[in-house]
Order: structure tokens, then sequence, then C-alpha cells
């Protein structure tokens, strides 16, 4: 009997380092597809890694969840300039590592008895319009008269899907007849089923700020559906390539791939210019106890 001996397999050198590359190659592209195509999952990983561990506790953190009722702090005698603030993706209402609940946290706390400022995730929206209602609500008789309606001094404001969630809120009080002082949309990302793009005549004023780099980025232009009644004050955009802004705190996913959606959300600098506006237009209502406010800015 003969023996053959076994042939050693010929390895091309390099075919290994080729085929690893390759297999890089075509895990990126479906990552990006798989991320234009589906926004949705992209915009569920925003959450960090404090919420997913323990989703109730970021409520504890801020001011506007209370255990009290929103309308324990309201006097039938005043009507307060009501701000309403939506958060981004999938995040819980009140966490103060983004910008929404730090913006609506400082308001709060710097004017509590003009100023009554809450956060919803922006899956709450009918939780958000019942307690819109109920504020406006003076003389608590689960109504709202037309002087009550005439009455109301509101803001509304949200980043990402939270900014669609804004302008939905405006419509909806529209339907309801009851105006909106000015709307602010932070690199706004449409939600299934609604429409950022245009702003309903019950807006008096409206805004937009956004940027335009990464696989993830928000609406660059908005309009007034009557110009007559809605002035557009702009849209304005932001760049953070030469300037990068710290998202610690975030997953790594959203740090990886939306990187400029979540800085415009951290930029400490916009979000001052936001507050600016919406102090502005409490000055214009002549609220209470804000004149000295007005002054200083």
């Amino acid at each position: 009997m003969v023996s053959v001996p076994l042939r050693k397999a010929q390895l091309k050198p390099g075919k290994p380092l080729r085929s690893a590359h390759h297999a890089l190659s075509i895990l990126c592209f479906a990552i990006i597809a798989l991320s234009s195509l589906c926004p949705a999952w992209m915009m569920a990983e925003m959450q960090t890694g404090a919420e997913r561990a323990d989703s109730t506790s970021v409520a504890t953190n801020s001011a506007l969840y209370r255990q009290e009722s929103p309308l324990a702090r309201i006097s039938p005698a005043r009507e307060p300039l009501l701000v309403i603030g939506f958060m981004g993706g999938r995040i819980n209402a009140g966490n103060l590592a983004h910008g929404e609940a730090r913006l609506a946290q400082d308001l709060d706390q710097r004017y509590p008895e003009t100023v009554h400022a809450l956060t919803f995730a922006n899956r709450r929206e009918h939780e958000a319009l019942r307690t819109v209602l109920q504020l406006l609500d003076t003389s608590r008789d689960g109504r709202l008269s037309d002087a009550e309606k005439n009455a109301a001094r509101i803001i509304l404001f949200g980043h990402s899907w939270g900014a669609s969630e804004a302008i939905q809120l405006a419509r909806e009080l529209d339907r309801r007849g009851i105006p909106v002082l000015l709307t602010i949309q932070v690199d706004s990302v449409e939600k299934s089923g609604e429409n950022d793009g245009f702003i309903p005549s019950n807006v008096r004023e409206a805004i937009n700020f956004y940027q335009a780099e990464g696989l993830l980025h928000g609406r660059q232009v908005i309009q007034a559906i009557d110009p007559a009644r809605t002035t557009i004050l702009g849209s304005y955009k932001s760049s953070y390539k030469s300037n990068p802004v710290s998202c610690t705190g975030y997953s790594w996913f959203a740090r990886a791939f939306m990187k400029p959606h979540i800085e415009i959300e951290n930029d400490h600098a916009l979000w001052d210019r936001i507050e600016a506006l919406i102090v502005a237009r409490s000055c214009a209502v002549n609220l209470a106890g804000l004149a000295t406010v007005c002054k200083e800015k």
C-alpha cells in the first residue's frame, strides 16, 4: 500500500485580510442602508444607558416631575406663560442629560411665579394636550370659554421627534381655537402621520434650528400655512465639525451614528438663545414679574 502525502493548502498572502475588509464594508453598508430605511430604529437607540437601566429614576432628577399635580402651581387669578417641551427619540421626560429638559428646568426654577414649564416624551402627546387644556381652564368648570382661550400664552418646543410633536400639538390647539405664541423646532424629524414642515395658522411666530451633517439630520425649511397670521423667524443652520459638542451620557450607537443630531441637542449656546427668545416673548405679553428680567436681557 502506497501512502500519498497530504498536500498543504496554498493560502494566498493577504486573502484573510481582504476578506475581513470586505465583510466590514458589507456590515457598514448594511447599517447605513438600514438607518436610511428605518429612522425609527435609530431614534430608539438614542436612549442613554441610564434610561435603559432605570427608566423611572430620571423623574427624580427634575423639578418638572414633582409628585404634585401640574394644576397645583397655577392660580386662577393669573395666566402664566405655558412652555411645553417634547423630548426626542424615546427619551423619558425630565432626563437632564438632554437640552430640552435642562431648558424647562431652568425656566421653571428662574421664573416660578410667571412661567410654567413642562416636558413630555413625544409619545405622550395626549397627556400633553390634556394637561394644557386643564391649565387653561382657570375657572375649573371643565370647559374652555372664549376668554380662557384668548388668554392662552403658550410656547411649544422640541428636539427631533419632539419638534415634530410640538407642531402636532399646535395643530391640535388650532382645532380648538387656542392660540400659540411661538413654536421652536430643533433638528426636527417628522414622525409618522405628522407634518412638521407646515406651521398652523394659530401660531404667531415659528423658528427652526437644524444641522445637515451625519446620517440623521433635521428639517431645513418650515413654512406658514397662513403667512398673514404666522411669522417665520427663520431656519438657522448649525455645524459642529470645527467645534464639537460633548455628548457624554449618550449610547455608543448615538455617538457613532447620530453625533451631529445629538450635538445640536447639547449645544448650550443654542439653548441659551432659545431661552432668550422665550423670555422676550414673556416680556412682549407683559406677564407680571418679568419686567426686571426684560431689562436685564
